[in-house]
């Protein structure tokens, strides 16, 4: 269904990342200088990009084991995230008229980071905020198999730990408003029989009561094809939800999730055509910016 291409072309609309650009600078599990990643997006030509940098945790309670081993706390991330942001908006000026670049960051949404995520926003001003999830009952979903089956166990079940994460979603959305809703359906990362999971009742009427809020405060979707790097058989967003996005005419955009200089620009060229597939528009809108 997906193949690779990493590829501009004139069949293709510009290529663009609503959530890319994680370095090595200021995310552990990244690779490279924030400049080469940053020089690679204007060298494969890309219109715009979107710096997302992930939020520092609320406190060493939830570091990962990468952060921790490299003797970091919550408080100098917090100092490391203070340079990234003025780092960004450094090459924000010196691309001008060459490469837009909108400086932002990617949010959690375990206890109290949701209201980290307006505190850090008021003082730093992002250009936009990609509203992500990456825990359920403060377990992170995305690090690895027994992670994600802890959170399972947590929560009661699969179709429990679905539902939570909507739900955690929700508010996310409804408190933050961000700009872009990030990996909508990252839930289903090490689960292989979410096509069925996605169909229960429970997990579907929240997936629509979630689209519809996003729908009402007209915000974006990542399309984030970092999945089809790690294997996957299709990006976040998958087919059913895509549909019923299509129908509500919200707005899609590829997001590269770079996390290294050979990573930028992966898969999007999949994306578009993805997106072309289903009938949906590749007439790419930019992400509400912050009025300050």
């Amino acid at each position: 269904m997906i193949r690779y291409d990493n590829q501009q072309s004139e069949e293709l609309p510009p290529f663009v990342s609503v959530h890319g650009g994680h370095s090595g600078e200021y995310c552990q599990h990244a690779r490279d200088s924030l400049d080469d990643i940053v020089k690679a997006y204007h060298n494969q030509q890309f219109a715009w990009v979107g710096i997302t940098e992930h939020i520092p945790p609320t406190s060493d309670s939830f570091l990962y084991p990468d952060e921790r081993s490299a003797g970091l706390t919550a408080s100098a991330m917090l100092e490391r995230f203070a340079q990234y942001m003025a780092h960004c908006r450094s090459l924000q000026a010196a691309y001008s008229g060459k490469l837009t670049i909108f400086v932002g960051m990617e949010t959690e949404a375990y206890q109290g980071a949701v209201d980290y995520a307006i505190q850090l926003r008021d003082r730093f001003h992002p250009d936009y905020i990609v509203g992500s999830v990456h825990h359920v009952a403060d377990i992170p979903i995305d690090m690895n198999p027994s992670e994600y089956a802890r959170a399972i166990s947590a929560c009661g079940g699969i179709v429990d730990m679905y539902a939570a994460y909507f739900d955690l979603q929700y508010d996310m959305i409804q408190k933050l408003k961000p700009s872009v809703v990030g990996h909508f359906d990252l839930i289903r990362i090490f689960d292989p029989d979410y096509p069925s999971r996605l169909k229960t009742p429970a997990v579907w009427e929240r997936i629509c009561r979630n689209l519809k809020a996003v729908e009402s405060l007209g915000l974006m979707l990542d399309l984030n094809v970092r999945a089809l790097l790690k294997g996957a058989r299709e990006p976040y967003l998958c087919h059913p939800i895509l549909e019923k996005v299509r129908e509500m005419a919200i707005p899609v955009v590829p997001g590269d999730d770079s996390h290294s200089v050979d990573t930028v620009g992966r898969h999007v060229a999949d994306g578009i055509r993805y997106l072309q597939s289903l009938g949906i528009s590749t007439a790419w809108t930019i992400p509400g910016i912050y009025k300050y």
